[in-house]
């Protein structure tokens, strides 16, 4: 949620089913990507730069925490999870579980998104203010911190199914935001329209089309068990 809109819509917090479905889609994210990390003690497959990028994108977004942690508690929950998972994860893969590790494919200039992504928060904002900026940044460079994970994917040709749960759960939160915003736009009172997370959110999914295509054709109707081939 934007800043700007966030103190004007704390009495009218949207909750409807997509949008608990989708936060709940992201906590389970977590909970499979630290789970696979405690079972294998490995964070073999996992891009290091990607867990960088969804770090920064939280620190980012949630610069108006220390002013706005009271008003809603089920948003300011949710931050703070996002926030510490986070910067647990990265913690566990550059200390306990460095030497799993393997930075030879995890290649992707992931500068290139971040300076984008500045850019384009510098020219698309609702407000000249730092914590809409830093919002706005945080808004594009989530549309696109999942792509050093695919490359990497692409690199090695195949996937710890494991991994593909944990990628199509973050991927369904995005997902679930969608009907949620379509739903927003038709009973709010005014219409609910966030042209930024709504082309940041289109561009997400379609990064993530192919992966759920393959997703569903090698885990859901294979059954493939432990690992498997991106191609289909």
């Amino acid at each position: 949620m934007a800043p700007h809109v966030y103190l004007k819509n704390m009495k009218n917090l949207n909750m409807n089913t997509f949008r608990i479905v989708g936060d709940l889609s992201h906590l389970l994210s977590i909970f499979i990507l630290l789970h696979t990390f405690y079972k294998r003690k490995s964070c073999a497959g996992i891009s290091f730069k990607s867990q960088c990028l969804y770090l920064l994108i939280y620190i980012l977004r949630y610069l108006d925490l220390p002013t706005t942690w009271q008003y809603i508690p089920y948003n300011t929950s949710l931050k703070l999870i996002f926030l510490c998972s986070s910067a647990w994860t990265l913690y566990l893969m550059t200390t306990r579980y460095r030497p799993t590790r393997d930075p030879s494919i995890d290649t992707f200039p992931s500068w290139i998104l971040i300076l984008g992504s500045i850019l384009l928060g510098l020219l698309f904002h609702y407000q000249n203010t730092v914590l809409e900026i830093s919002w706005a940044i945080s808004i594009w460079l989530e549309s696109v911190a999942i792509l050093p994970q695919l490359f990497m994917m692409q690199r090695t040709g195949e996937a710890e199914t494991i991994t593909a749960h944990y990628l199509f759960a973050l991927g369904i939160y995005r997902v679930m935001y969608i009907p949620n915003w379509v739903l927003r736009y038709i009973y709010e009172n005014p219409p609910w329209f966030d042209g930024i997370s709504i082309t940041a959110g289109v561009v997400q999914m379609v990064l993530y089309s192919d992966f759920f295509w393959v997703y569903w054709k090698k885990v859901m109707k294979e059954g493939r068990r432990r690992r498997f081939e991106l191609l289909v």
